[in-house]
């Protein structure tokens, strides 16, 4: 399935040019190489791809099953385990605007194995340096190697496989909602398998992120060419001076999006389980429960890019993945136990407006240069407006004593979000709006 998808990508793709903007020596990529070793390489980019993303979630979500043992053991209040679920937003915004221009000056590759390295050691050293403090700088470095990942994912898309961005985004974000559901789903069972302790919980974690790093090693020391000739041919261009990103209405249309879902999807994580928790229902079930989130994004993950590319506009799925949002929501305060299974199966398909976003992405620019900028725009953006949403939870959880204000807090974003995803959807290019 990995290597064999048939290219059926819509006339936004049919432009294709280079990676990030730079010559060949900034990426890994020469024109050196026959086709047999060109196949292996792209063969190897689509293992790279798939275990970066496995490891693009593990880090929050085993964290979200555990959140009430770290605060316990950790010593946190309310509000600063707000401020937990706020750092992964908030690195996303610092570290992903550097993820282009580090792109340009070592490869995208180098970079992408760099962060694999970064998420290895944080999740490593942050359950045993001690205190709020050294937890938060652990989560932080293995935070910055996800970002610059994130930002990186749709360029590499767009570069090796430009006539197959729907396919390839679909088997990425599939395996990210992967990743992201094992890691709620067996975070709680395999802590309590190897002593009970959340330490040992949330350390092996750094395993996944450390095979990771193997492929994306030999990507960054093998510097062959993609497999698309017109990029290979445009290889020896000099960088094009950088889009004026904010003039495009639909880049901060996209921005705005990525933002608000981003935000839905970081309470989730962050405390969807403690809702559950609250309202009754054991830790292992809200783990699983959790689980079943973030699951129902990996089929939806591969299905929903390949349905996108095929339309002219978008905004028809933005609007039914808010109004099962809208629904879980509802259900969550009328009746968060008694429904639990069901409002966990709509509230994520309207996760899914993640995989739906990083498709926008790649069909909102012509070029690969357009698609890095753009990338780094929305997410680092769209991260920086989610990093209040999850601290305000927590505040308002903590001052309120119960889920009602947060859960109408949540529901109220679904509404913009359909708004700006809409305006997002639609047909047109940002260096056509940045031209003008």
């Amino acid at each position: 399935m990995m290597v064999g998808m048939a290219s059926e990508e819509t006339r936004t793709l049919k432009s294709t040019t280079t990676d990030t903007g730079g010559p060949a020596a900034s990426d890994p990529a020469t024109s050196g190489g026959g086709p047999a070793t060109r196949a292996w390489t792209t063969r190897l980019v689509v293992v790279g791809i798939v275990l970066a993303a496995l490891n693009l979630r593990p880090a929050i979500t085993s964290l979200g099953a555990l959140l009430e043992e770290v605060r316990d053991g950790l010593g946190m209040s309310g509000s600063v385990a707000g401020l937990l679920t706020s750092v992964p937003p908030l690195c996303f915004a610092a570290f992903g605007v550097m993820a282009p221009r580090l792109a340009r000056r070592f490869g995208p590759s180098t970079v992408v194995c760099a962060g694999m390295l970064a998420i290895t050691a944080g999740l490593l050293i942050r359950p045993y340096v001690g205190g709020t403090a050294g937890f938060l700088a652990g989560s932080a470095l293995a935070l910055m190697g996800i970002a610059v990942s994130n930002v990186l994912m749709p360029v590499i898309v767009k570069r090796w496989f430009p006539d197959r961005v729907g396919s390839m985004t679909g088997l990425y974000s599939m395996a990210l909602a992967l990743g992201t559901a094992a890691a709620a789903a067996v975070t709680v069972p395999m802590t309590d398998a190897l002593g009970g302790s959340w330490r040992s919980g949330l350390v092996v974690w750094a395993g996944l992120a450390a095979a990771a790093v193997l492929p994306w090693t030999a990507l960054a020391r093998h510097r062959e060419a993609p497999a698309d000739p017109a990029s290979r041919a445009r290889e020896g261009e000099r960088a094009r001076p950088e889009l004026r990103i904010t003039r495009s209405r639909t880049a901060w249309a996209l921005a705005v999006f990525f933002g608000l879902q981003a935000t839905a999807a970081y309470i989730t994580m962050g405390w969807m389980a403690q809702i559950f928790r609250d309202a009754g229902v054991s830790a292992s079930t809200a783990g699983l429960l959790l689980a079943v989130t973030m699951a129902v994004g990996v089929p939806l993950a591969f299905v929903i890019p390949r349905v996108a590319t095929r339309l002219p506009h978008q905004g028809p799925i933005v609007v039914v993945l808010g109004l099962c949002g809208l629904a879980g929501y509802a259900g969550l305060y009328l009746a968060p136990a008694g429904g639990a299974w069901a409002w966990a199966l709509l509230l994520g398909i309207a996760n899914c407006a993640f995989p739906l976003a990083l498709t926008m992405v790649g069909m909102r620019a012509r070029t690969g240069a357009g698609v890095a900028q753009l990338s780094a725009f929305a997410q680092s953006a769209g991260y920086l407006i989610s990093v209040p949403g999850p601290l305000l939870v927590g505040v308002l959880y903590q001052h309120s004593g119960g889920w009602g204000l947060p859960i109408a807090l949540m529901a109220g974003l679904m509404v913009p979000q359909m708004a700006v995803g809409v305006l997002a959807g639609r047909d047109r290019t940002v260096e056509d709006e940045a031209a003008r």
